[in-house]
Order: C-alpha cells, then structure tokens, then sequence
C-alpha cells in the first residue's frame, strides 16, 4: 500500500488518437499512476463532431492498457475561452489561432487545475514537445525530436507553474516510433489517422461558422494599385495571404495584402511576390517568456516563426517600454504577417516564448 502512494499520478488527456494513447503506455510502463481523461469541448449538433467515437477509442486503449478512464465535459469553459474568443478576434478583422488559446485556457488551464485538485502529481498530453530541467531549477521547452511533428509553437503560453505538472513523452520519439510503439502494445488506435482542422472541433467549414455569428458588410476588392477586381462579403472573412474563395475572376492569382476597416475594404495583391504581401518589422502583444523573465530591454538576437511548420527565420527582438510591446525586425522580409497569429521565438532547440502579432 504504501509503494502504491509513492507512485506519482498523471491524469493524462486522452483525444482517442494515436499520440495519447501511447503517451499513456509510455506512462504506466515507466510505473506511473495514470488515469486517462477524456475531454469534451464541443457540443453543436448543426456542426458534425466526433467526439462519440474519439472517446470510444480512447476508453479502448485506455482498456487495453489497463488504466482508469473518465470522461469531463469542460464544454463551457471551451465555448468561453476558445470559440467565442475566435468569433471576436474574426469580427475584430484578426486571425486567432484557436489551438493556442486552447492550450492556454483549457488543456493546461482547466484541465491541469482539476487534475491538480483531485490528486495529480501531473497531467501529460500527446504534444510532440519537451522538457528540460535546467541546472539553475528553470524548466525549458524544447522543439520535439522529430521536427515534422513538433508543436512547440501552440505552447507558448505555458510557464513554469504548468511546466513543473506538466510530462509530453512523445517529444522524444518520431511519429513513425510512436506508431511502432502503439503496435507493439496492440493499441486500437495504432492506425487511427492524425485529426485535422481546430482544436476539438476539427474540419469544418470555417467561413460558414463565421457566418453564423458574425454580421456579413459588403464592400469593395481593390488591388494595392487602386483598381476594383470584386466585392468582398465582410472583412472578418477574410485573411492575409488567402488565395482561395476572393471570387475573383481574370487568372491572374489574387492574394490578400491588406484589410481597410475604414474604408471596408480588401485590398489584394497580383501575384505572390508583389511587396505589398511582406513585412520586415512587426509589434507584438500579450507576450509570454517560458523562463518567466523578460529578456534584457536592450533587446536580442534569435530566431521566429510567424506560423505552424514555416522554417526558423533569423530576427532582432526589442523591448518596447512605452508600449509594453514587442519589435520584431526580420532580417529578411516576411510574407503574409498576419495580425492575431502567434508569432514565438527560438534560441537553438530552446522555445523561449511567444506572443500575437499586431
């Protein structure tokens, strides 16, 4: 009785995919005391979900590893923090970034305060990330081993109080060894395809949610020329660098440089190289350091990502003390800088933090 105490407890989110299932494998063969947490976020019936079968293989695999499974339903909580969140920054004429803030406000917000509250030593997801205890007691996060599946940048939230409950043992494998690894513990989800589209929502038609929700105001297309290709159905429906779904004939490839509020107007560029489309300096807002510090207000060097999988870009970051904002200057021109999009930084395999562009 008294090894069983001794054994830490890792409530662990459990999506019904591959990654988490094997995440809880790794777990409870390292002697941890895990508990499988099915999480529901979403409930729409105009909108198709899976959440019945993404929970039924996750009390599957759960099952067969042999380990405790429940199901919380954090449906409001996502509802407040994720999709009305994402209806505001669209309708404000952003471009969120929902698997960010669910991260933020729901997966290591909610979930890890109650499985704090109801015992857990941990929680650990099926992120393809890790952590890095320092010599001076700091927690860093790293890029994941295999750099086609890292997801670093959606955690850039995270500090070091949730870094010190938190455990991502997938970070140190590749998808193919964690595929290898979900055979050979005979995992019902071993084959299971990897989701696609928004955070526990996944595919769906997001202009025709939006839609729903947020009021459509016509105006004009307009080249950064001046000339008018088209009428647009409101700004919120739009985004910087979008090619598809502008409405606009001609063949000439038309993408989305800029939005006018004032004038309710889109403004597109001919063609994907015109500069209208690139920036070199860009402010950010709502800035998190993994470390909890902020760096030096003289500013540094290191490296960005203003999106998911695009290649480290080299940078100059400074501090902005009136503003209270980040200056990220580029050392070469970026395409497409999209306002309400996280843009985080790297030093090395280091995560140092992030923010959202402005």
């Amino acid at each position: 009785m008294k090894e069983e105490k001794s054994r830490k407890r890792v409530y662990v989110g459990m999506s019904g995919g591959v990654d988490s299932s094997v995440t809880v494998a790794l777990l409870k063969e390292q002697g941890y005391d895990v508990v499988g947490v099915h999480i529901k976020m979403w409930s729409d019936p105009s909108i198709p979900c899976n959440f019945k079968e993404d929970r039924y293989d996750a009390m599957r695999a759960a099952e067969k590893i042999g380990i405790p499974f429940q199901t919380w339903d954090l449906t409001e909580e996502y509802r407040t923090a994720v999709v009305e969140y994402m209806i505001r920054e669209y309708a404000a004429g952003r471009t969120p970034n929902p698997d960010v803030m669910c991260n933020r406000h729901v997966k290591f917000g909610v979930f890890l305060r109650r499985a704090l509250e109801a015992g857990a030593d941990f929680v650990a997801t099926g992120h393809y990330a890790r952590i890095r205890n320092q010599e001076s007691g700091i927690r860093s996060l790293d890029a994941a081993r295999d750099k086609n599946k890292d997801q670093s940048y959606f955690l850039w939230t995270l500090g070091q109080e949730q870094l010190k409950h938190c455990l991502f043992p997938i970070g140190e494998y590749t998808k193919p060894e964690v595929r290898e690894i979900a055979r050979k513990f005979s995992l019902p989800t071993a084959e299971k395809k990897d989701s696609q589209g928004i955070c526990f929502i996944g595919e769906i038609d997001l202009n025709a949610f939006l839609k729903k929700h947020i009021p459509m105001r016509p105006g004009l297309i307009v080249t950064t020329a001046g000339r008018i290709v088209g009428e647009h159905d409101g700004l919120a429906f739009y985004t910087i660098g979008q090619r598809e779904g502008l409405g606009i004939g001609g063949g000439i490839p038309y993408y989305v440089a800029a939005k006018d509020a004032t004038a309710n107007t889109l403004v597109v560029a001919e063609g994907p190289y015109d500069e209208k489309l690139f920036r070199q300096e860009l402010a950010v807002m709502d800035v998190n350091w993994i470390s909890g510090s902020a760096p030096p207000s003289g500013g540094f060097r290191c490296e960005a990502r203003i999106r998911y999988r695009q290649p480290l870009q080299k940078c100059t970051v400074n501090l902005q003390p009136t503003t209270y904002k980040l200056q990220t200057i580029f050392d070469e021109p970026q395409r497409a800088v999209t306002p309400g999009q996280s843009i985080v930084f790297y030093r090395g395999e280091e995560m140092l933090g992030g923010g959202i562009i402005v």
